[in-house]
């Protein structure tokens, strides 16, 4: 997968399906971006660090996803989903992205 990070693809699908659920009042809107960004993620941790590393991140991304909800609770909802987004962003760089 040549072009955008898989790194910016996960954070971005974590960020835009919470925004398009919050935005159209849809949360199945938010969880299709969600689930299209987690998609393009995996193909692209897979080609790049592997089955096993694609498998962990979507763990990781779906976790991130379940965990901002609690989260949120305590930080508010916009800081709960940029620090999760960072967080896999974070991952996935370190996993896939940095190896070229």
């Amino acid at each position: 997968m040549a072009g955008v990070p898989t790194s910016v693809v996960a954070a971005s699908g974590l960020v835009a399906g919470y925004g398009v659920a919050r935005w159209t009042k849809k949360r199945p809107l938010g969880g299709l971006a969600l689930a299209a960004a987690g998609a393009v993620a995996a193909k692209g941790w897979q080609e790049k660090a592997g089955t096993k590393a694609a498998a962990a991140l979507s763990g990781a991304y779906v976790a991130a996803f379940a965990g901002s909800h609690p989260l949120a609770k305590k930080i508010g909802a916009w800081p709960s989903v940029f620090a999760v987004a960072g967080g896999v962003a974070l991952a996935s760089w370190a996993v896939a992205d940095r190896r070229g």
